[in-house]
């Protein structure tokens, strides 16, 4: 799935809307001593009341919430594993009856607490049900006619949510006429922040996807690496933030430590530029483009040996290849940030040529060319010459 796949059914967990119907849900309270179910409860969603079913939309919302490869990971099944979830999940969402579909959703509750404790009561929410996807946009015809053309959808989503203990508070009580401590015992079920989620199966180019699933970090860059294999029996994955890493040390082993900033920009500008030229969903870069996107951003001394001899370095293989995506800053927005002691600046990926590190009279100095003069508290700075 992609970012606009993602933000397509997100977007549709609201009240009352016919383009997703969700038929069931089922809650599992799990006791955090022992991991056994203390209690679990299946009916039909619709007979939620309108408080409690926008509170678990909310809640979904949260679980397909956040960035591809930072806090939501669209993995691979594994081709072999003992009970695979894969399977489970597929006889889940063919299932026509709720009990069916309930014991199967209990085989993944069993595999999520079996070599897994937590600090509290965890309940775990899964609901099924159908998503339909216009054939055209809303704007080509009336409401309609298109709901008349539409790609169904089904699909399972699961949300893992902890339990708190309520705050103590002090009430007033009109009636008596005095304060009264309020003892509360009923744990709270946060549900604005998913411990973990995923939903299946995957839609890529309106078609279902059954041999991936999106799984759903609790927070960015931080996935749970036994609950991917053990639990999703999914392989492995790579964050954002480790492909930026792998890839500034394959750049430091060719180039050195220093690099000039106006050929750090040109190395981001020319990766952005394959982004947008390629044909490829996910455009991804091999020793080979990490070669020519150092040679033609100005990086001297680059060969072929050089940058495979990197990967081979940093990731044991020089046939891995990196996302393009993940390995530079946001390429719209001021997303380079240059923290010193005495000032914090933010500046895009292709105006970064226009910094320097300088050194004037033994000390570093931060050298920023501009266009403008510059105003602070309202006073015009003068304006010197090194």
């Amino acid at each position: 799935m992609n970012k606009k796949d993602v933000a397509a059914i997100r977007k549709q967990f609201k009240p009352d809307n016919d383009r997703l119907k969700i038929s069931d849900i089922f809650n599992v309270y799990v006791m955090k001593e022992s991991s056994d179910i203390l209690y679990q409860e299946s009916r039909p969603f619709s007979m939620l009341d309108q408080d409690q079913q926008e509170l678990f939309l909310n809640n979904f919302k949260k679980v397909l919430g956040g960035q591809l490869d930072e806090k939501l990971f669209q993995l691979k099944f594994q081709r072999e594993a003992e009970n695979h979830s894969q399977l489970i999940l597929h006889k889940g969402l063919l299932a026509s009856a709720a009990e069916d579909w309930k014991e199967e959703m209990l085989q993944l509750v069993e595999k999520m607490f079996k070599d897994t404790q937590y600090e509290m009561d965890i309940v775990v929410t899964f609901i099924r049900g159908e998503y339909y996807k216009p054939t055209k946009d809303r704007s080509d015809a009336d409401d309609e006619s298109v709901m008349n053309t539409v790609y169904s959808h089904q699909f399972i989503l699961c949300s893992i949510n902890q339990t708190e203990q309520p705050e103590k508070t002090l009430l007033f009580d009109f009636v008596e006429r005095e304060f009264k401590y309020n003892v509360v015992v009923d744990p709270i079920i946060n549900l604005s922040s998913p411990l973990a989620g995923f939903l299946f199966p995957c839609f890529i180019d309106n078609a279902a996807d059954v041999n991936h699933i999106l799984y759903s970090a609790a927070k960015p860059n931080q996935p749970d690496y036994h609950f991917i294999e053990h639990v999703l029996n999914s392989e492995e994955i790579t964050t954002a933030k480790e492909n930026k890493e792998i890839f500034q040390e394959i750049v430091r082993e060719v180039s050195g430590d220093n690099l000039d900033t106006t050929i750090l920009s040109n190395v981001y500008e020319e990766i952005n530029r394959v982004i947008d030229e390629s044909e490829e969903e996910t455009p991804r870069l091999d020793y080979k483009d990490v070669e020519r996107v150092l040679k033609v951003s100005g990086v001297e001394d680059v060969s072929t040996e050089k940058v495979e001899m990197a990967f081979q370095k940093v990731v044991d293989d020089e046939r891995y290849e990196l996302k393009a995506s993940s390995v530079m800053p946001n390429y719209k927005t001021k997303s380079i940030k240059i923290n010193t002691s005495i000032a914090n600046i933010s500046i895009s990926p292709q105006d970064l040529k226009y910094v320097k590190q300088v050194n004037v009279n033994g000390k570093k100095c931060l050298l920023i060319e501009i266009d403008e003069d510059i105003e602070i508290e309202g006073f015009r700075l003068d304006v010197g010459t090194l």
